[in-house]
Parts: C-alpha cells; structure tokens; sequence
C-alpha cells in the first residue's frame, strides 16, 4: 500500500520511491549493529524480480556499501572522510559561473597579464641591446680594418717629425753635397740672362754647439729658441775667390725657427748681422777665411732648423765696403743664397704625405 497525505488528498510525494509491500520486518526485534550482520542472519529474500529479491537493484544504480569492519561503532570516533573536497560549494547550491567570479580571482588574472608583459618588454630590451652593442662591435671592426686617416694637425705634426730627425740620420754628404750652383743675376753682367757657376765644397766641420758656432748675440737668440747643434761646412765659389760658410741650426720646433729668423732680422745679404761663424780647412783655399774675412751674412728658416750663410773673400782680404762695386756684391750675394739656399731647400723638403694601409697594427 502506498502511503497517504494526513489529509486523505492522494498519494504524496515520494510515494514512488517507497518500496513495495513486503515481509514487514518485526519492529520489537532489537536492531543489531551493522558490523554484527552477517549474510546468514538475514531472512531469505522471496524469489522473483523486485525488491528484496535476488537481482534488485539491477547492478550499477545503486553504489554497493562496504560492510563496516568489526569492532567498530557508529559514529566513527574521527573526523568523516570521503566528503566533497574543500572549497567545493554546499550541496544544492550551483557553482559560481563565470560572471560571478570573485574579484580576487580577478586581480590574480591581472597580475598574470601584467607579468606577461613585463617579460615580454625585459626581452624587448635585451635584445635591443644585443643588437646594440653587435652594431658597435661591426663599427670598431670595420675601423680597425679601413685604411687609417691622419686629421690636418696630425700630418703636421708627423710632417714636422720626418724633417727635425734628417739632421741625424741624413749622412753629412747628403746635406752638404761636393758641388752646387749658384746664379750671377743678368742685371750685373749688362746681358739678357743670368749666369750660372759652380760652387765647390772645401770641406765639413764637425757639429758644434750653438755659442761655439755662431756669435755671441746670435747664440743668444738661438739658445732662447731651443737651439741644440749646429752643423757647418765651407764652399769657394767658381773662382776659388770667395769663400761661403753655410751653417744649419738645429731648433725646437718650425714655429722657434722662425722666431729665431725674426728674431736676427737678417736683411737678406745687404749688410752683416751677427750670425754664423766662418769655418776655415788647413791646406785648402779657404785656409785663411775666418771671421774677419766676412763680408755679408744670411738667414732662411726651413722646418725646425735656420739655415745661416757667411761670405767673404778667400785670400784673408778683410772685410771692405763693396758698395761701388756691384759685380763683387752681387757674386757673393748669389753664392751665399745659392749655397744656403739649396741646402734649406733639401732640408725643408716635404716628405712624403703620412698613409697608413691599414689594420690593427697600424
């Protein structure tokens, strides 16, 4: 029989889910514990399909629960296990979708995509500079193996190296060759041209230092420039009348050269200054050319070194006043700026312009 509402109206509700009518067990028989029941101590089922019958429920609609081990007792004395896990949502309530996300879970997804983005612009950067630093290192490559460039100061001051260093290295008979030319101007011979002669080279002093070279009030100028040595040798002219003594000062620099030449105020051959001191060679033609015997001076800067001549008859005639006679003065005017001049000239040279080809070593 299925049971009734209190108030008569029907069936009520689960009135389904109530088993059918069966053996009625006798509710004055006391219940024993679950752990007690044995399979024998049950009462036989009736036979035939249904409730209580063997094959009710059909297998797998009802879990099957496992016989509680002897000795134990309901409750158990510990915590229950095999609940919902924790955190899980009461039971008949639904789980939060997901537009009812709590704002913590939120803020977490925010941090990810904040984090995210911070690795990706970390890496940004990094490679920015990797790529950075490899374009520095092609540059500094390619630097090291392109041809080398001087700026203008430095080819000068290379320039002024390459010359100052001549007098040392430079034997004697290149700076002092055995024969060079000088010009009588057309003017003193009533001509059309000039004449050209051949000065020969009588011998070469040993260097000497600036005070013993040159004259007191020369020396003075000169050692206040940076003057070190000074190095000389003595010419006769096509004639072996005259004689020219031609002296190269070496100075600190081409700018204390030039002082140096202000500094005399040599007037290019027209009267005699205080300069170069005249080299006599024993047994030689300008055996008895001395200091006396001086008749004009001159002076020419050229790189790091001034360039001084002095001219005078060869035959120990003390100086004179030439004045009436322009052949004389123009012949020693020529000698000297021709001696002098050309040794000024070689010395003075520009050398080669400074060029590097090229690669680390450079």
């Amino acid at each position: 029989m299925r049971p009734e509402p209190p108030d008569g109206g029907g069936p009520g509700p689960g009135a389904e889910d109530m088993a059918p009518p069966g053996p009625v067990p006798d509710s004055r028989q006391p219940l024993r514990p679950l752990g007690q029941h044995t399979p024998a101590a049950w009462p036989a089922a009736p036979s035939g399909p249904g409730p209580g019958r063997p094959g009710w429920p059909p297998p797998g609609t009802w879990p099957e629960r496992e016989p509680w081990p002897p000795g134990t007792s309901w409750p158990p004395a510990g915590p229950l296990t095999g609940g919902p896990p924790a955190g899980s949502p009461p039971v008949g309530s639904t789980a939060p979708g997901p537009a009812a996300a709590s704002p913590a879970a939120g803020t977490a997804g925010s941090a990810q995509i904040g984090t995210r983005r911070q690795r990706r612009g970390l890496f940004l950067l990094l490679l920015a500079l990797a790529l950075a630093g490899l374009a520095v290192a092609l540059a500094g490559l390619v630097v090291q193996i392109l041809p080398r460039t001087f700026s203008a100061a430095q080819k000068q001051q290379i320039t002024a190296w390459e010359m100052g260093k001549r007098w040392r290295q430079w034997p004697a008979g290149e700076i002092f060759p055995p024969t060079l030319h000088y010009q009588i101007p057309a003017l003193v011979l009533s001509g059309s041209s000039g004449l050209t002669l051949a000065a020969h080279r009588a011998g070469i002093a040993s260097q000497a230092p600036c005070p013993a070279a040159t004259d007191p009030a020369a020396a003075k100028v000169l050692l206040s420039h940076g003057c070190t040595v000074v190095l000389r040798a003595t010419y006769t002219d096509a004639t072996q009348s005259l004689a020219v003594t031609v002296g190269v000062a070496v100075l600190a620099s081409p700018a204390a050269a030039r002082a140096a030449q202000q500094d005399l105020s040599g007037l290019d051959g027209s009267r005699l200054t205080p300069g170069l001191r005249a080299v006599p060679f024993r047994h030689t033609v300008v055996a008895r050319f001395g200091d006396r015997q001086r008749q004009l001076s001159w002076d020419q800067a050229t790189g790091p070194y001034l360039v001084l001549a002095t001219v005078g008859y060869a035959d120990g005639r003390r100086r004179v006043n030439e004045s009436s006679n322009l052949y004389a003065t123009a012949e020693m005017v020529g000698l000297e700026k021709g001696v002098g001049g050309w040794v000024a000239a070689h010395l003075g040279a520009a050398p080669a312009p400074p060029r590097c080809p090229g690669g680390p070593a450079c």
